[in-house]
C-alpha cells in the first residue's frame, strides 16, 4: 500500500483524485494550512467532497493527515504548549470529520526543560487531547525523528516510554499508535542502508514499540548520512539508504526490508520525497514509486556462501 503527501491547493478531494491518478492506493494530506496558528473552521462541502472521493476509491481506513509542524506538546512555555493542544485537537476534529484514521505528529521538543520533563509534557497534552476527543476513532501516531536539537522520539526507547506513558494517564492505548520513517531512522543512528540492517531496526522496533502499533510508515531516502541527525528528505535510491537506483542496488537496501515485511503490508507507506518533475516532465512521484514496487515479493540477494547482500 504506496502513497504520497499531496498538496491540497486544488482541494482535498482533489488531492486524493490525485494520488490515484499517479497510482498511488493511499494518500497523506494536510487538513488545512500547516504554517498558521489561526484557521478557517473545516468547509463542511470540501470535507463531503473529500469523503465522497475517498469512498469511490475504495480508500478507506487508509488515509492519514500530517499535524502542523507549529505544534509542540513538550514545550515547557505554558502559552505554546496550551496553544499547541488547541491546535492539535483542531487537527483531531477534522480528522474525525473527514474520517482519516491516522494522523500523524512530531512527539515535540522539550526545549529549555529536561528530556524527562519533556516526555511528561506530551504526555499531559494527551490527557487533555483524548479527554476533549472522547468518543473519537483518530488514532495519534508519535513520528520518529533525527533527534536534531532537543526534539525528542529519536530512539525508540523513548516512543515506547512515552507511549507507555500516554496509557498511564489516559487509559486510552487504542488511540496512540506510531509512525515510522525510514529516513528520520537513518539519520537518527539506526541502520536502514542494507536489507539485512534495517530487518534488525524493524525487530528492535518490535521488541520495543510493537510493530501492531505502527499505523503509518513514511518511505523516505536520507541526504545525511547515518546517525547524522539531518532531517532531510532524497528520493528512493538517490541517498545513503538506496545507494542507487538500479534494482540490484534497492534490493539490498533497506527499503526491500520495509516493503517486503510481513507485518506492514496493510500500513500506508508514504512518500514525502521533492515533488519536482524530471526533464521530461514526468512525476517523481511515479518514478519514486516504480522503484519501490519493484520490490515488493523479492527476496535478498545471496552470495555463493549464502548470505544476503
Amino acid at each position: 500500500m504506496f502513497g504520497s503527501h499531496l498538496s491540497i491547493a486544488d482541494g482535498m478531494a482533489a488531492a486524493a483524485r490525485k494520488a490515484d491518478e499517479l497510482g498511488f492506493d493511499c494518500v497523506q494530506i494536510f487538513t488545512k494550512n500547516q504554517r498558521q496558528w489561526k484557521v478557517k473552521p473545516l468547509d463542511e462541502q470540501a470535507a463531503d467532497d473529500w469523503i465522497s472521493a475517498i469512498d469511490e476509491l475504495g480508500w478507506a481506513g487508509r488515509t492519514v493527515s500530517h499535524a502542523s509542524y507549529l505544534i509542540n506538546l513538550a514545550s515547557p512555555d505554558d502559552e505554546l504548549w496550551h496553544k499547541s493542544i488547541d491546535l492539535m485537537t483542531e487537527e483531531i476534529n477534522r480528522c474525525e470529520r473527514m474520517q482519516i484514521p491516522f494522523l500523524v505528529h512530531h512527539p515535540g521538543a522539550y526545549t529549555t526543560s529536561t528530556a524527562e520533563e519533556g516526555l511528561e509534557r506530551i504526555a499531559s497534552a494527551y490527557r487533555h487531547l483524548l479527554r476533549r476527543t472522547a468518543g473519537h476513532a483518530t488514532v495519534l501516531c508519535l513520528e520518529d525523528t533525527v533527534g536534531s536539537g532537543s526534539n525528542m522520539g529519536r530512539t525508540f526507547e523513548e516512543l515506547a516510554a512515552l507511549r507507555s506513558l500516554i496509557i498511564d494517564k489516559t487509559g486510552a492505548g487504542h488511540r496512540v499508535g506510531f509512525c515510522f520513517d525510514t529516513c528520520h531512522a537513518h539519520a537518527g543512528g539506526y541502520d536502514m542502508a542494507s536489507r539485512e540492517s534495517a530487518e534488525g531496526v524493524l525487530a528492535e522496533f518490535d521488541r520495543l514499540c510493537g510493530l501492531e502499533h505502527l499505523r503509518v510508515v513514511h518511505l523516505n531516502d536520507s541526504i545525511g548520512e547515518l546517525g547524522s541527525r539531518r532531517d532531510r528528505h532524497a528520493h528512493i535510491g538517490e541517498g545513503t539508504i538506496g545507494g542507487g537506483t538500479t534494482s540490484r542496488s534497492l534490493l539490498a537496501s533497506g527499503f526491500a526490508a520495509v516493503v517486503n515485511h510481513k507485518a506492514l503490508k496493510n500500513v500506508p507507506k508514504i512518500l514525502e520525497t521533492p515533488k519536482e518533475p524530471t526533464e521530461a516532465g514526468t512525476p517523481m512521484d511515479v518514478i519514486n514509486l516504480r522503484r519501490l514496487r519493484r520490490l515488493q515479493s523479492s527476496p535478498p540477494k545471496r552470495t555463493a556462501a549464502g548470505t544476503a547482500r
